[in-house]
């Protein structure tokens, strides 16, 4: 009995294993932890996207933006940096279509503006912001590096320039150019293969250095559980649906007891 259990262990731990090493930095647990307090490999990443120079002086990877509305949604941005004029960036990672959704970067835009400003402070004060998705595909279809959303008047075709900026990155981009190499690095799965040493490190951090690789497979390990809890609440919601049972019911019948129970029912009020 206990052999089998060691069996588990260690085939678990194979599955956990091949999927950090298949991991890319279109992966946003691996990509918010590259770029993490990771100024040099921020400001190369700015750098290229926003085509100039950048400083850089405070960055956080995984970050929650609570909404100031009671019952508002909450975003937890994959990368959010401030520059030394005090600009604000929100990056984010995409691998398909529904994440990288139009209104939500023009709802990350505003909850990024609402915080700029305190009490007392006048409008001309705030600062720009930039909302970037790096979204796997190319999301315009136009074969194009990069596609800015910016404001104009529709009258007379002048920039309206509030200061707010949406950017949309092409991963299927594969130019022989700064942002060619970029997208590239960010396909891969090997960090000696990476066109950037400042993307290479941190990758390689995570993969092969035992302390990084460590975390890594506690984040897995944690979206592993968090996965099987959504297929747990989407097969009572499911069950609810098709049989008119009650949520105790269904819980019941479904055999899900203790600390899992209260969680689904936890995630089936939110």
């Amino acid at each position: 009995m206990a052999e089998d259990k060691n069996s588990g262990v260690i085939q678990n731990q194979d599955r956990i294993n091949k999927l950090i090493d298949g991991l890319t930095l279109f992966d946003d647990d691996l990509m918010s932890r590259v770029f993490d307090k990771n100024i040099e490999a921020t400001e190369l990443l700015l750098r290229i996207i926003l085509e100039r120079k950048i400083k850089v002086i405070s960055v956080n990877g995984q970050e929650e933006m609570k909404n100031a509305a009671v019952g508002g949604r909450n975003i937890t941005l994959d990368v959010h940096a401030l520059d030394e004029n005090g600009e604000k960036m929100d990056i984010e990672v995409q691998g398909n279509s529904e994440g990288a959704h139009i209104r939500r970067a023009r709802y990350h835009s505003s909850v990024l503006d609402s915080r700029m400003l305190k009490e007392g402070q006048e409008f001309k004060e705030i600062k720009d912001s930039y909302v970037i998705f790096i979204y796997k595909h190319d999301k315009f279809q136009e074969g194009l590096p990069l596609y800015h959303i910016d404001r104009y008047v529709r009258e007379t075709g002048k920039l309206f320039e509030d200061g707010s900026h949406i950017i949309y990155v092409n991963g299927n981009y594969k130019g022989d150019d700064e942002i060619g190499h970029l997208m590239q690095d960010f396909h891969q799965t090997d960090p000696d293969n990476m066109h950037y040493k400042e993307l290479s490190q941190g990758v390689r951090h995570f993969k092969e250095v035992e302390e990084g690789r460590d975390t890594m497979c506690e984040a897995v390990q944690e979206y592993a559980k968090e996965y099987a809890l959504k297929k747990r609440t989407e097969d009572v919601k499911s069950l609810m649906e098709s049989t008119g049972f009650s949520l105790e019911q269904s819980l019941n019948a479904l055999k899900i007891q203790g600390e899992e129970r209260e969680r689904v029912i936890e995630q089936l009020q939110q």
